[in-house]
């Protein structure tokens, strides 16, 4: 995947806490040729950028995020 991609999740692809951590199989990237895992909150504003490769992870139009703890 290239950099700046919009990857658009469904409420089930976020973990408990309504995040995901790049870089993400859905990006389509290789762990072991990506940079750093970080986590990304995107329940909060229904998108988070990562700041190493510009990836955009955004919820799907629609889409509810389940309860968070």
């Amino acid at each position: 995947m290239s950099a700046n991609a919009v990857i658009e999740l469904s409420g089930q692809d976020l973990n408990h806490q309504g995040g995901v951590f790049c870089p993400n199989p859905k990006a389509d990237m290789k762990l072991w040729s990506a940079h750093p895992k970080v986590y990304l909150d995107v329940a909060r504003t229904g998108e988070a950028k990562c700041p190493y490769c510009g990836t955009v992870y955004r919820l799907k139009a629609g889409e509810a995020v389940a309860h968070r703890h």
